[in-house]
Order: C-alpha cells, then structure tokens, then sequence
C-alpha cells in the first residue's frame, strides 16, 4: 500500500507540475462549452421550439433554456471525461519515452501496482478537471434556467465520476502501447474528433440509421451520455409535466435527445445503464493491470 501510494503521489504532483499540460487540460473544457453555446446553442433550441410549437401549450423561455443548457452540458461533460482522460494519461507515455520507466521497472514494486498507481492518479487529475468543468456547467445553468434539485447534481456529479473511471480504463489500455510523442498527438487528435460522434454528444443517436443506432447501443460511452442527458435534463421535463405538457410527448422529446437508449427495440432503464457501465469499467481496469503485468513479465524474459 505504501509503495502505491507513493507512485500516486508521484505521478499526481509531476501532471500538476507541468503547467502547460495542465492549463490545456483545464481550459479545453471552457472552450468547449463556449463552441457548444455558440454552433450548437441554436440548433438544440431550434429542435426543442420545432416539437414544442405544435402542442399547443405556451412553454416558458426560461424553460426551454433550461433543456438546452441541460443538453449541452451533458454533452460536453460526456466528451470530457474520456477525452481529458486521454490528455492526464499522458505521463505513462512520457515515462517510455524519457526512460524513467526503466528506473521504476528496477524496484521491487509489482508491476499490477505500477498500472494501479497510473490508473489513480490519471483518474484523481481528470476528476479535478472534469469537476471545475461540471461547476462552470452548473453556474451557466443557473444564469440561464435553473431546475435541477440537489438529487440530480449528485447523480450527475457520480455519472461524471463513473465516465472518468471509464475513460481512464481506455486511455490506460490504448496509451500502454504508444512510445512516441506523434503516437500520443494522432491518439488525441483521433479520439477528440470521433468520440463525440459514437457517443452522441454532437449529434444525437436518433438522427443516425437504424444500423448505426443498433451497433451504437453496444457502445458503454452511449449509456454515460445517456445518464448524463436525463440528470441533467430530468428536471426541465418534470416542469413541461407540471405545465401540462404529455407524457407521450415528453417520452418523444427525451427520445429525440438520447435520453432514452433503445437496444434492439427494448428502452434501457437508468439501474442497467449504471450496471453497463460500472461492469466495463471493471473489466477494463482489470484487463489493463493484465496486459501491463504481461508485457512487463515479457519484456523481463527478453
């Protein structure tokens, strides 16, 4: 315990000590919910007025607002807990190439610890970041329209706590096989730009053919997005209930959205979306300590 605890802490203190690493990781989210205000503002809202014009019900700006914000702040926290994941985990990659790897490899610390000590310490740096952005989230929705009670910002801060630990598990296993700094930069570059596509932060899942939807919904990322869409967003249609909005018609909103995941024809419900994605991480990280300790046990035998 006290060997791990002591490779946390070191690897923890060098991604804070090097501030530009931090700075990106820590502004990269800023930007993009500045991007998302700005490109996608419009478009959710303009899909939220499209259903809601035709029901026949007056529903408040604050209101749809609300929902808005609520979509994209889910959106960007669904991206940047796998994305900053992939820009904390960094440090692994960094110790192959400068050598300091083989310094550790000469300890008598196990090589399952020396994966574990990577994996928290990535996971406690993209909790910090992924956190500050959830705050600067939680304070554009309160200028904007505010309805989540004090349930739905703890589950969504424990969703956001589950996408990391998700996130990190990924990173952990693809940055175990790169040595170079292009390797890391084509990495990032790849997974910025495509993650937010499979998971339906950019486009909704809805808007994808039945295909792409079905294979999809065999992606845990999806049910992260998902879980995040209805805590933050559960509140708003709870108030379009009150208001004397359909149920039938918020069911078809929430659908819209990707609130609600459909797999093979069978609505998922929120406990199975945690189960799905709890279970992946688990084996994930258990996969990863495996092929650290085997590639380490090779390289011994070489």
């Amino acid at each position: 315990m006290c060997e791990l605890n002591a490779l946390i802490k070191r690897n923890t203190k060098l991604f804070f000590k090097d501030k530009g690493l931090f700075f990106t990781s820590l502004v990269t989210p800023m930007i993009l919910l500045l991007l998302y205000i700005t490109f996608l503002g419009k478009v959710y809202r303009d899909a939220f007025e499209s259903v809601i014009n035709g029901i026949g019900i007056k529903i408040p700006d604050k209101l749809i607002d609300a929902c808005v914000g609520g979509q994209l702040m889910s959106s960007l926290l669904a991206v940047c807990c796998v994305t900053v994941a992939f820009c904390s985990n960094m440090l692994m990659v960094n110790d192959k190439i400068n050598g300091t790897i083989y310094d550790l490899k000469i300890t008598p610390v196990k090589s399952s610890v020396m994966a574990l000590g990577y994996y928290i310490s990535t996971l406690i740096s993209t909790l910090i970041v992924c956190f500050s952005a959830a705050a600067v989230c939680f304070i554009y929705l309160a200028v904007v329209g505010w309805y989540l009670n004090i349930s739905d910002v703890f589950l969504l801060l424990f969703d956001v706590f589950l996408l990391v630990m998700f996130g990190t598990a990924l990173s952990s296993i693809i940055n175990l096989y790169l040595t170079s700094q292009g390797q890391i930069s084509a990495v990032g570059t790849i997974v910025s730009a495509g993650y937010g596509f499979i998971c339906g932060a950019y486009m909704p899942i809805s808007q994808f053919s039945e295909t792409l939807q079905k294979i999809i919904s065999l992606l845990p990322g999806t049910y992260g997005t998902a879980l995040l869409r209805n805590h933050a967003m559960q509140s708003a249609f709870r108030e379009m209930a009150d208001i004397g909005v359909q149920t039938e018609i918020i069911d078809g909103i929430k659908s819209s959205v990707d609130a609600n995941i459909d797999f093979f024809g069978t609505t998922v419900k929120e406990p199975m979306m945690h189960i799905v994605l709890g279970g992946t991480v688990i084996i994930l990280v258990g996969l990863y300590i495996l092929l650290h300790s085997l590639r380490a046990k090779k390289k011994r035998v070489k």
